[in-house]
């Protein structure tokens, strides 16, 4: 079986513009796709936690799903890749990009910051999940990738070629207990899907597509056709949602505006961020409490990767430990977040302190050294519920 490409972190090292046609080009891709999924989180995070308390009620509980979808997505590729004898690879510094960079496997340089909850915070986010065609019309064909949809696409042709030249059990030859099924996960839209053939792996590939971009023509998802769950409105569209303050209307096409009713948005409830922040910086300022706040945040965040790289290589189970990391992450980011920045100039431009999700090889060491006893401690191997007694979840 090919594998020198397992367990590798793609970073910057993104493969060329074309399909994969071997084993290890379609491994290497799908890696791809892992880090460019989990690329969305930290911004979403970084736009949720600037939402003052008790404001934007709607956007909060919009972009939270959205990260909770993210993580699904995560969860279905890692599936696949382990599917087809690959290793997914999440603790890793390298897999967190430093922020502002560049938009994963795209041809258009454009820069993607850490922003608060804000207009521009929105068109970003946009850019990001936008389908191939927006507003009816086809993104311009220029070399490269120009949207994430068309990245998939990619992997899909491919993973068919190799199916059609192989035969589907050389390609799906990964131990299917290394799988993350739906009982292992918890979420709020969508399900997580074992991937053993072609059928369950295409069906997987759709998920992701359909809920970041929408069905074709359509502003929804397809969820409720998949799962039989309630009709949602897909990434793309929750998203143009907030930044028009209006919803939605069932009977509402991609190629228009919103006409349903108006969601209530005041984009000043929000902390203001420097987009440039950086621990770094946190450290030279004289008060050290929000250079603290932000270093274990940082470590909380090298856990919950610590986890999921856990679940994706041999323990399923270990992913329900998200659920805790991230209500984690929640409380350190309201200890973080309320604070004005530590540098008196920026402060008094009215900027606060924020998360930077900077993760470096002894914060990554360090996490897999400790989630490894709480697992153990909690007896994943067994079909019975998790149960977090005695567990020192932090």
């Amino acid at each position: 079986m090919e594998n020198e490409t397992d367990g590798v972190v793609l970073g910057d090292g993104e493969p060329p513009f074309q399909l994969p046609k071997t084993m290890p080009e379609l491994r290497r891709y799908l890696q791809g796709a892992l880090e460019i999924e989990h690329f969305t989180i930290p911004p979403y995070l970084t736009a949720m936690y600037t939402i003052r308390a008790g404001t934007n009620e709607v956007a909060y509980y919009t972009i939270r799903g959205i990260v909770v979808e993210e993580m699904l997505h995560m969860t279905l590729v890692a599936n696949l890749l382990n599917a087809v004898g690959g290793r997914p690879r999440v603790a890793h510094p390298d897999f967190v990009r430093g922020y502002p960079t560049k938009l994963p496997y795209s041809a258009l340089d454009e820069k993607i910051p850490l922003q608060h909850f804000s207009p521009d915070a929105m068109r970003t986010f946009l850019l990001i999940e936008r389908p191939e065609r927006v507003d009816g019309i086809p993104i311009q064909r220029i070399p490269g990738w120009t949207s994430i949809g068309q990245f998939y696409d990619f992997i899909r042709t491919g993973l068919l070629e190799l199916v059609d030249r192989l035969g589907e059990n050389t390609v799906f030859c990964g131990n299917s207990e290394r799988q993350v099924g739906p009982e292992d996960f918890y979420n709020s839209g969508g399900e997580v899907l074992r991937v053993t053939d072609l059928r369950s792996a295409l069906l997987a590939l759709r998920v992701v597509i359909d809920q970041g971009e929408g069905l074709n023509g359509s502003i929804f998802d397809g969820d409720d056709q998949l799962f039989g769950e309630q009709r949602q409105v897909a990434h793309y569209f929750r998203f143009k949602e907030i930044l028009a303050e209006c919803a939605y209307d069932p009977h509402d096409t991609p190629h228009a505006p919103p006409t349903g009713p108006e969601i209530d948005v005041r984009w000043e409830d929000a902390y203001r961020i420097d987009p440039d922040a950086s621990v770094a910086d946190y450290a030279r300022c004289s008060d050290t409490a929000v250079y603290k706040h932000a270093v274990a945040f940082n470590e909380a965040y090298a856990e919950l990767l610590a986890y999921l790289d856990t679940a994706f290589n041999g323990t399923p189970r270990a992913v329900i430990f998200g659920v805790p990391a991230m209500l984690r992450l929640r409380d350190l980011a309201e200890r973080l977040y309320r604070n004005p920045h530590p540098d008196p100039d920026k402060a008094s431009q009215g900027y606060f302190a924020s998360a930077t999700f900077e993760i470096d090889q002894q914060q990554i060491n360090h996490a897999l050294d400790i989630v490894s006893p709480r697992i153990q401690v909690a007896r994943l191997n067994t079909e019975e519920p998790v149960n977090f007694t005695g567990v020192a979840l932090w």
